[in-house]
């Protein structure tokens, strides 16, 4: 087998679970996306510049994780404007959004329109807010037929609402076990940015 799969993050940086995603992607020579919250971002600018530095690609996903159904178009677009121009603080211009929650209405299209920025959601998702064990979410995957081409995975390096675990460590664990599943299936990372021309 050959192709791409883009390894992706959301609800970071995290001071703590963030660098140990990057060691894990480092030691696989991996690229990776990260959705970051601008809050967290404005607070860990230095993290963000290191994610950065070290070929990942740093995108939008949130200035407050509420569902964009719950937002007015008036409301999201100030919401977006804060947390780009909390970001352009940072020194980071994103190309690429995630909602919170995955959850886009015709607002979320129309300001992703008007900033330049491509929409992502995922098609795996690890669901490693639970708490599940990486070994455990690893065979959920391959329950559903393994990694394949055009793969966007849904992960998360920071603890976002709704997290029903106290840390990180089993998705870092996870990010090894992928990393090792696709260099055994011959399959390459990608930034979702980087590789647009080969995921859906």
């Amino acid at each position: 087998m050959s192709g791409t799969i883009a390894l992706t993050y959301d609800d970071g940086p995290d001071p703590e679970w963030t660098p140990r995603v990057l060691d894990a992607l480092e030691r696989r020579g991996a690229k990776a996306t990260f959705f970051i919250d601008a809050r967290r971002a404005l607070v860990q600018r230095d993290l963000v510049r290191s994610v950065a530095a070290a070929g990942h690609e740093v995108a939008f996903h949130c200035f407050e994780h509420i569902r964009h159904s719950e937002r007015t178009a008036a409301e999201l677009a100030s919401e977006v404007d804060l947390g780009l121009g909390l970001l352009d603080l940072v020194g980071v211009t994103p190309r690429a959004w995630r909602a919170p929650w995955g959850i886009e209405t015709d607002a979320t299209r129309s300001v992703a329109a008007a900033h330049g920025l491509r929409l992502w959601g995922w098609n795996v998702d690890s669901h490693d807010w639970r708490g599940d064990t990486a070994e455990r979410m690893l065979a959920a995957l391959e329950a559903q037929g393994g990694l394949r081409d055009g793969d966007v995975i849904l992960m998360h390096d920071g603890l976002g609402p709704g997290a029903r675990r106290q840390g990180c460590e089993e998705t870092v664990v996870l990010t090894e076990l992928l990393l090792e599943e696709a260099e055994r299936v011959g399959l390459t990372t990608a930034s979702v940015s980087a590789s647009q021309g080969v995921l859906a």
